[in-house]
């Protein structure tokens, strides 16, 4: 009975629409004088002998309006002819910002702007600038910033659209504080975020300033901390600035870490079919994890394999999802599930937005390229190393279906962000003070290559570097760099010599298997070396010019949790430079280990081994400037390069040098410091051997201390404090038992 009504209703519809459609034979179009009959025909897609019915005249009212050229159109069709009257928008002759003259501010406002000069005048986007425009500057620091829009309408039916603005007094930091039960002292928390309180002296920094997008990113870096250490549920209830007065604001993050969680039952899920023992690899992890402390680190290491998994031909279409469910109060279920889903391709991959970064760089960090099986795991991780580039402020991603069954469209939109960055630098200590300074610009000339130059003076030496790093060399992900560099180091007063270094390197690095990373290079040097009149017979002789080119290598595995204050793993390193063109023929060979264990209650302790040893292929004397001195953060409570073998009074440095050193830090200790972290280490090391005279003692023996090292946040800047007791030594060497560097930016 319905069918029988509803067909009737259906045809006499169409019968409706068929008798108010009429053909068209004659277009007349008025009221346009800047856009062009032809171009209006285009627009709306107005073709003669088309039918049209009301609603495709309601198609072609909406095309035109949608070319934003038009404040006003009319469409009528009447005796097969079709009128079209159109009223224009006023044509945008100048956009003026008054009130800055920093091209460095007024340039990215005019490129955010979506009108133009040259363009259609539309009121409500003009406003909607005025709106952005305050937004941006609140971004750039300047809170109190007012804009105010003028529009001067033209006889010409043009306008100039005049923005009046204000910028106002700079809204600064000017304290941090973190509140709430947050575990962590402020001293570790400021090392997290990126933020950083004003002081006078911060004339180059932006940090310090006032800026909503870089506290939601510090927000996002808080939470990843805690989750990193197991705080799942972690709340950064409010982050907010507080303001004071004369422009200032205190950051305020309230911070609730909750219960730390734990891995319980950690299950992987494959589809029917598919072989286990291909799986391997995600299981070994799995169960590694099991019962440990929760962490995104670990989580990762999860997904990197199955990353690995889904560049596989066999399982090219896999899809994988993540479960985690809170189970006993503070246990995590962690369930990933494996899918396969039907197979389809990439037919086009479409990137814009890159009007500086080169198309081949984006293509180059794609994991996922044109003509692939399409993956989402895969396009994922294309998506991230796209962001880890730090070159965009966004990156947004649209997969669509193709014309072409079982193809999918990618289209990648990035938004481009400034990429230089000025820094500068100074500290002082007990070891003297130092000033650093540089410029770095991480997409040079829009090719992904980061350029940067360094000038560092100390108070013995001098040193100026320029680098150039490819990170991502042709799309192998081989880092390639080179550089060349200058220097000159006096030591007359205390070592007795001087040295000047010119010369450049060449070299790559890489991961050639899973943590194992390798990283070869070629240096050059040439080196001028003066002694003192003071100086030792033996050490005149080295006096002259020297020409040396090697072959470096270095072999890493790492095995870290996280590169950046490791709580667990280990790292093994060997360095090798072997000589090619050398005076002296010295090679060089040296070794680290390093391991990290959470002990109880966030307490970590370390261990690390030192090795090096270097000695002349020919049999010549190592010279001296090249010969080994003991690191300051080696051997605790010793003045830095007074110990070891002894000539004439110099302090000469060995042929061998090794340390061992065992730290363990004290993050509750002193709770009522809340800006400062304390450590003890026990420190143990040795220097020996002198290679051009046999009747020089060798000042073999073993060198230890045991004390208290202090990390305090200062409202200077970071202070590193340390009390070494000196537990065996040399006759001859010099004690220095407390140590204090203090450092700060500009």
């Amino acid at each position: 009975m319905l069918r029988r009504i509803i067909f009737p209703l259906l045809i006499i519809i169409f019968l409706i629409n068929s008798a108010y459609a009429e053909k068209v034979k004659k277009i007349i179009i008025s009221g346009n004088e800047r856009v062009s009959s032809d171009t209006i025909k285009l627009f709306g897609d107005i073709k003669i002998n088309n039918d049209y019915d009301s609603t495709g005249i309601n198609e072609i009212l909406k095309k035109l309006y949608e070319t934003n050229f038009f404040k006003d159109v009319k469409v009528s069709l009447k005796n097969n002819v079709l009128n079209i009257s159109v009223s224009e928008n006023p044509i945008i002759s100048e956009i003026i910002l008054n009130g800055i003259k920093a091209d460095k501010i007024k340039d990215p406002l005019l490129e955010s702007m979506s009108l133009k000069k040259n363009t259609s005048f539309i009121e409500y986007l003009a406003k909607d600038d005025k709106s952005n425009m305050t937004a941006a500057l609140k971004q750039a620091g300047y809170y109190f910033a007012d804009v105010q829009l003028s529009i001067i309408e033209n006889s010409n039916n043009s306008v100039d659209l005049i923005y009046d603005i204000d910028l106002g007094k700079k809204a600064k930091i000017k304290k941090i504080k973190f509140i709430g039960d947050k575990k962590f002292k402020n001293r570790k928390l400021f090392k997290v975020i990126v933020s950083e309180e004003n002081k006078f002296w911060k004339f180059l920094s932006t940090k310090k300033l006032l800026n909503q997008s870089r506290i939601d990113l510090d927000r996002r870096l808080l939470e990843s901390f805690y989750k990193n250490k197991g705080y799942y549920n972690v709340k950064i209830e409010s982050s907010f600035a507080k303001f004071l007065d004369q422009g200032n604001f205190d950051l305020i993050f309230n911070i609730n870490a909750g219960e730390k969680f734990y891995f319980k039952e950690i299950k992987l899920n494959i589809p029917d079919g598919y072989e286990r023992k291909n799986f391997s690899n995600i299981d070994k992890v799995l169960k590694k994890i099991s019962n440990k402390t929760y962490s995104y680190n670990s989580i990762e290491k999860i997904l990197k394999q199955v990353e690995k998994i889904a560049l596989t031909e066999e399982y090219e279409s896999i899809n994988a999802n993540v479960v985690e469910e809170i189970v006993e109060n503070n246990k995590i279920n962690f369930t990933i599930t494996l899918e396969e889903l039907p197979k389809q391709f990439v037919e086009r991959i479409n990137i814009m937005g890159n009007n500086i970064t080169r198309e081949n760089v984006l293509r180059n960090n794609l994991v996922l390229d044109e003509g692939d099986a399409f993956n989402k795991i895969l396009h994922n991780k294309s998506l991230n190393n796209l962001k880890s580039l730090n070159f965009f402020k966004s990156v947004e991603s649209e997969i669509l279906d193709s014309e072409v069954e079982g193809k999918k469209i990618i289209n990648i939109n990035v938004e481009e962000k400034p990429t230089g960055e000025i820094s500068a630098g100074a500290g002082v200590g007990t070891s003297g003070g130092t000033v650093g300074f540089g410029v770095k610009e991480n997409n040079f000339l829009g090719r992904g290559i980061e350029f940067a130059s360094n000038l560092d003076v100390t108070d013995e030496s001098i040193r100026g570097k320029f680098t150039l790093t490819n990170p991502n060399y042709r799309g192998m992900d081989r880092k390639l760099f080179a550089g060349a560099q200058s220097s000159e180091t006096d030591r007359m007063t205390a070592f007795g010599y001087k040295t000047t270094k010119t010369g450049f390197n060449l070299g790559t690095s890489f991961e050639y298997y899973e943590d194992f990373y390798v990283a070869p290079a070629f240096t050059a040097f040439y080196e001028s070396l003066k002694t003192s009149s003071t100086a030792s017979s033996n050490m005149k002789k080295q006096e002259g010019n020297y020409f040396d080119t090697d072959f470096n290598y270095s072999i890493d595995y790492d095995k870290r949790n996280q590169k950046f204050q490791p709580t667990e793993g280990y790292r093994s390193r060997f360095d090798q430079s072997i000589p090619l063109i050398s005076d002296t023929n010295a090679i060089m060979n040296g070794y680290e280990f390093n391991y990290y264990n959470e002990l109880v209650n966030d307490i970590v302790g370390s261990f690390s081994l030192y090795y090096r040893a270097i000695n002349s292929m020919s049999g010549d004397d190592v010279r001296v400037s090249e010969r080994l001195f003991m690191p300051q953060s080696k051997l605790r409570g010793f003045e830095a390069g007074k110990i070891g073998p002894v000539d004439n009074n110099d302090y000469l440095g060995g042929n061998y040098l090794s340390a061992l050193n065992f730290v363990a830090t004290l993050p509750n200790a002193v709770p009522t410091l809340q800006n400062a972290d304390f450590s003890v280490f026990l420190d143990a090391g040795n220097i020996w051997g002198v290679d051009y005279d046999s009747t020089i003692n060798d000042s073999s023996a073993l060198r230890s201390s045991l004390g208290l090292a202090i990390d305090w946040y200062t409202p200077v800047g970071p202070l590193s404090f340390s009390y070494a007791e000196v537990l065996s030594k040399k006759s001859s060497d010099k004690i220095e038992n407390f140590r204090f560097n203090l450092g700060t930016t500009f």
